[in-house]
């Protein structure tokens, strides 16, 4: 992280301790990191021993926080629910064993089938286009898969800013193929026994490959394959390889229409391993959108509710550059409530006008700060990827 300064560090903070605040957990963990990582920057530029270990305790206290962030969303996912026998006393064998299911993984790992397609997200197309070469293209015709040679499913990393729609990508992927869905948090997989994360995370890929086609997506995939040289957890050192080796079967079974698509927001987070080929074969940037997504995404997000006449989207799509897609669609409901309060209190249906939404896009200022933009594009710089 070059040419850092304490504004960036502040930003970051900053926007840390105000998602922290808000229970916002995964923003809050991702700003504390890289509050974290600028003070760390900070501190080697810093004159003076003193100094410098002031601002690398400093750097400690946001990583501890981000931490305690991590543990919150964990906790709050996995809260049981106590198992009671209807009408009190000791739980029936019935609901013993469906406690028991909760915690060996029964409950939690879901097979979906999404109805949404590409045409669904906005914008993206060069993002989509990989995907296809990956997935679509050779289940939809075999035969020349087969004769050329290419291989169906695999790796692939989504990584980028947050709020750019990575998990909605990877729904219309399946929807796509008709495929099976499996959406897994790392807070599933993980668990404090011995031995059963590894187990969690082989009876994911065992019930992926049991369908004809199949997509497993992980989100947050930093928090199960972090380099492993900066985590202390035992439980990390078994899950990583664990992982890798089911990532090694992409290889040995081609065949499979299966692939394994993880996401991060922060993808210098992740154990090197991961990154190569047979493993992640692509690793796709998902950027901000731009003017044409922001365009359909307004249209989207303000279609069937009552709008002004003229309202001129297109001008206010370009008011928007830098802002996420989860930005605009918040903007969007945000501008909504406010007709609609109105019309609650006077009984008389108002609409949505172009005062109501320049004022909510200037009380939102855009979630993503382009020093984040610039990381993603110094990491791909560094591992010869495209931004």
């Amino acid at each position: 992280m070059s040419g850092v300064t304490w504004d960036t560090f502040e930003r970051y903070k900053q926007k840390g301790l105000d998602a922290r605040r808000a229970g916002q957990w995964d923003s809050a963990r991702i700003y504390l990191l890289e509050a974290a990582r600028a003070m760390t920057e900070l501190a080697r530029q810093a004159q003076g021993a003193e100094l410098q270990e002031a601002r690398r305790q400093m750097a400690q206290r946001l990583l501890d926080l981000a931490r305690d962030c991590q543990r919150a969303r964990e906790e709050n996912r996995r809260a049981p629910t106590p198992v009671r026998k209807r009408g009190g006393g000791a739980p029936t064998d019935e609901e013993a064993a469906e406690s028991e299911g909760s915690r060996t993984g029964s409950r939690w790992l879901v097979r979906e089938k999404p109805h949404i397609r590409f045409d669904d997200v906005a914008g993206l197309d060069e993002v989509k286009e990989n995907i296809r070469l990956k997935m679509v293209y050779p289940v939809a015709h075999p035969d020349l898969a087969e004769k050329y040679k290419i291989k169906v499913g695999g790796g692939i990393l989504l990584y980028g800013p947050p709020g750019t729609g990575k998990t909605m990508l990877a729904r219309a992927t399946a929807g796509e193929i008709d495929a099976a869905f499996f959406a897994i948090s790392p807070a599933d997989i993980l668990s404090k026994w011995v031995g059963e994360a590894e187990q969690n995370i082989k009876k994911v890929f065992e019930e992926a490959r049991s369908e004809k086609r199949a997509v497993i997506f992980i989100d947050e995939i930093e928090a199960l394959l972090p380099a492993r040289q900066d985590e202390g957890s035992s439980v990390m050192q078994r899950v990583v390889p664990q992982i890798l080796q089911e990532m090694e079967g992409f290889e040995k079974r081609a065949s499979d229409a299966l692939m394994f698509m993880g996401a991060t927001n922060v993808p210098w987070q992740l154990d090197p391993a991961v990154l190569r080929p047979g493993r992640f074969d692509e690793k796709v940037y998902v950027p901000l959108p731009d003017l044409p997504a922001r365009l359909k995404m307004l249209e989207m997000y303000l279609r069937n509710r009552p709008l002004e006449d003229g309202i001129d989207l297109e001008a206010l799509a370009v008011r928007l550059d830098g802002y996420s897609g989860a930005d605009i669609k918040y903007i969007c409901d945000r501008a909504a409530t406010i007709p609609f309060l109105r019309s609650v209190a006077t009984g008389k249906e108002s609409v949505i006008t172009r005062q109501i939404l320049e004022e909510v896009i200037c009380d939102t200022p855009p979630s993503v700060m382009p020093q984040m933009i610039q990381r993603f594009k110094e990491w791909a710089e560094q591992g010869g990827l495209r931004t």
